[in-house]
């Protein structure tokens, strides 16, 4: 029904116009009577054999929502009845910015993938903060943060605390993002020297709360063997609770979609099936470096109940969907929840 009538709809408009108007209409129908129940019988999966737990929290399952879909924590009620075990906001930075020009988001259609280059548009942390403390379900949120744009990174420590300081009491993990490709400089964080500082002081201000609780990283596709083993380091130098692997990738090998529309696009990370090998290779290699117990979540082309169950396979404790999400439309969860109880 979904990829048959209405993707296609859906389809036909500006990717980034139809993702406002279908937050719009979720919020809209979110408010009368019975809406989200219905949306729970529809797409919610209940099963104990999904449930993890892991740095210290429960999840109901491992499918999770990954960050960039709901930045601003405008609908967790809502996207949480889709059957998600948890859901990932942001990425958020201290004062809301614009992002990049637009167009900024692709569909590659022949290639089930995305390029965005969004900039860490959002309305910034204390926007998200106000709605946070007026949702009602209890659903696990992870909060991602990041730096603006105009703060150098010899100074991006500071908007990460400001950041962390105020999502703090309204989210039960903390995501640090520098493997964005759409801000000029992040993913210099990712060196190993000023990444090792820059987890240090983060959790240092985590010791520092009454309630820590646990600070993850996430990292790029796109890293060397050598880069991947400084992280590795780097995860059990500073004693960070897990790692997120992958955000999108500045590749485009392989893509169906022909190179003079690829080109045409120009820069943005890529998400989606193309990514789908390479994130996976990631999560594998990190699960060998990191041993068996160590937190990881698997996310990057993850389209099918198989994807979710190689990624899991791999090492994975828990996986995120976004591209998926949207092109295989919001019975995937509930399919791969199936699938994942049925494998177990």
């Amino acid at each position: 029904m979904y990829k048959l009538l209405v993707r296609p709809f859906l389809f036909l408009f500006d990717p980034e116009v139809i993702h406002h108007f279908v937050f719009r209409v979720l919020s809209l129908k979110g408010q009368i009577p019975g809406f989200k129940p219905l949306l729970r019988a529809l797409f919610d999966f209940k099963n104990t054999k999904l449930e993890r737990e892991l740095f210290g929290l429960k999840f109901a399952n491992p499918v999770g929502l990954a960050a960039g879909f709901d930045k601003d924590a405008k609908l967790i009620d809502e996207l949480a009845c889709f059957g998600f075990g948890f859901i990932e906001i942001g990425t958020l930075t201290p004062r809301p910015q614009h992002g990049n020009d637009k167009p900024r988001l692709f569909r590659l259609p022949k290639d089930q993938a995305l390029i965005n280059r969004m900039g860490f548009n959002n309305e910034g942390v204390e926007a998200a903060v106000k709605r946070l403390r007026k949702r009602s379900s209890k659903i696990i949120v992870g909060g991602n943060i990041g730096k603006n744009k105009v703060t150098p990174n010899d100074e991006a420590f500071s908007d990460y605390a400001l950041c962390f300081d105020a999502l703090h009491p309204h989210v039960d993990y903390f995501v640090v993002n520098v493997s964005s490709p759409n801000t000029p400089g992040l993913r210099e964080l990712q060196d190993k020297e000023p990444l090792k500082r820059l987890m240090s002081h983060v959790k240092e201000l985590s010791r520092s709360k009454e309630k820590v609780k646990p600070v993850l990283l996430k990292i790029a596709p796109d890293l060397t063997t050598s880069q991947l083993d400084d992280i590795v380091e780097i995860l059990k130098e500073t004693k960070t609770d897990g790692v997120i692997a992958t955000n999108t990738t500045i590749s485009r090998e392989t893509l169906l979609t022909p190179s003079d529309k690829v080109n045409a696009i120009g820069a943005g990370g890529l998400s989606g099936k193309p990514l789908t090998s390479k994130s996976t290779e990631v999560i594998s290699y990190l699960r060998d470096q990191l041993g068996p117990h160590y937190p990881i979540i698997g996310v990057g082309g993850i389209m099918s109940p198989q994807d979710a169950l190689d990624k899991l396979n791999a090492g994975a404790d828990l996986i995120q969907l976004y591209t998926g999400f949207i092109y295989e439309g919001p019975g995937v969860v509930r399919k791969m929840n199936k699938r994942i109880v049925k494998n177990n």
